[in-house]
């Protein structure tokens, strides 16, 4: 709704601004992919929620379930783009979840990414984007969770796990933050770990330190000014299976609604893909989430409600041309104006109409003000009128 629109614009315009500020560049990609560009990707538990599918011409397609794997596929059919290449794209995706608070079928991600890079400063700079972001979104009470595929794939062996369970062993770990340490013991002995495994993988988990990389990496993000925000979560998994080193996730501490932002690096997606073997490290920021958030913290108390400035109302049939014009000199000077598009309600149903719309001012023109070549300009919010020459208008509706 119109409402909710204005929080979800303002909320990209600022993170536009965040992301053109590092150096990312947009692309848009396709709702549609093959379906074998999406699956095995992904790992099994994360196929049972793509909407998979045959089109009319009996192709196998799917709706995109994330930005990355439609992004890895864009980089390997484009392969004189320039290397590093750095992304942003904000599009929506889709996944059959079982809807509640935070998590719908369809829902937006704005998702910066950077290919061609094995550094840890790339994931350290996508790592300050994330926090860039946060703050300027108007976040204060949140962390940034950090570890390492390279960390939990240590404490795999350290606890003896066959490494073909490795990843449903880390899928299991990951929910940590949602289940009891009880429901996730049961969840591995389900998996066929035995007892004396799973009191080593927790054993390992309480000692787990960063990998050389991943502490460059936080080197590196403290360097671009991230400070306290930054937490390191050897239980942190993240659930894809494409991840290969640092993985980074934030959350806030009100409301309770999960994630807000994920990613990490995932250096042999491209590859996967039949595209160059090129590393890449980035992240995703769920805008529905996000918005969730600002709209129930009141975070934006004095953002408008509607994107017009101004309603011209209609004080009768003969005054409407004069109303028009007004309002025609308005735009083209670039406030944003309104008409009540009827000349035969009264004044008392138009101004209620702009109080509904939280519309900040109102202009009526009757009989004497057009003798004058003035206005009444009402300020909506404080119910003060004052007369105002035509040409002055543009001035005052500029503050």
């Amino acid at each position: 709704m119109p409402e909710k629109m204005v929080i979800r614009n303002e909320a990209i315009r600022r993170l536009r601004a965040v992301f053109e500020k590092y150096g990312f560049d947009e692309l848009q990609t396709p709702a549609l992919e093959y379906a074998e560009v999406l699956t095995g990707k992904y790992g099994v538990e994360a196929e049972k929620l793509m909407y998979l599918f045959r089109d009319p011409g009996d192709r196998e397609v799917g709706l995109r379930y994330d930005l990355t794997v439609p992004f890895a596929r864009a980089i390997a059919n484009n392969p004189t783009l320039p290397k590093p290449f750095k992304r942003y794209q904000i599009q929506p995706a889709y996944r059959a979840e079982n809807t509640q608070k935070g998590r719908y079928r369809e829902f937006y991600q704005c998702d910066v990414d950077i290919a061609g890079s094995s550094s840890p400063m790339a994931d350290a700079e996508i790592i300050a984007v994330v926090n860039d972001a946060l703050s300027a979104l108007g976040f204060t009470n949140y962390k940034i969770r950090v570890n390492s595929r390279q960390v939990l794939f240590s404490i795999m062996e350290k606890a003896e796990i066959e490494q073909p369970k490795w990843l449903t062993v880390i899928q299991s770990i990951d929910k940590l933050d949602k289940k009891s340490r009880e429901e996730v013991e049961q969840e591995l002995e389900q998996k066929n770990i035995n007892s004396g495994q799973i009191s080593s993988v927790f054993e390992a988990i309480s000692k787990a330190k960063p990998d050389d990389f991943l502490t460059t990496t936080l080197a590196y993000a403290r360097s671009l000014g991230i400070q306290g925000t930054l937490v390191f979560d050897p239980t942190l998994a993240r659930g894809l299976d494409y991840y290969t080193g640092p993985i980074f996730e934030s959350v806030v501490e009100e409301p309770k609604i999960g994630s807000i932002t994920g990613g990490g690096r995932y250096d042999g997606l491209l590859k996967n893909l039949g595209g160059p073997d090129l590393p890449a490290t980035g992240t995703t920021i769920g805008l529905d989430r996000v918005c969730d958030v600002i709209e129930e913290l009141n975070l934006w108390p004095n953002l408008p409600k509607t994107s017009s400035k101004v309603l011209v109302t209609i004080f009768n049939q003969d005054l409407t041309q004069q109303a028009l014009k007004i309002a025609t000199e308005l735009r083209e000077k670039g406030i944003k104006t309104e008409v009540y598009p009827t000349d035969s309600e009264k004044m008392e149903k138009q101004l209620k109409y702009a109080d509904q719309k939280g519309i900040p001012y109102v202009i009526i023109i009757g009989p004497e003000e057009s003798e004058q070549g003035v206005v009444r300009l009402k300020n909506m919010q404080t119910g003060i009128q004052e007369t105002v020459k035509i040409e002055e208008l543009v001035k005052k509706l500029s503050v």
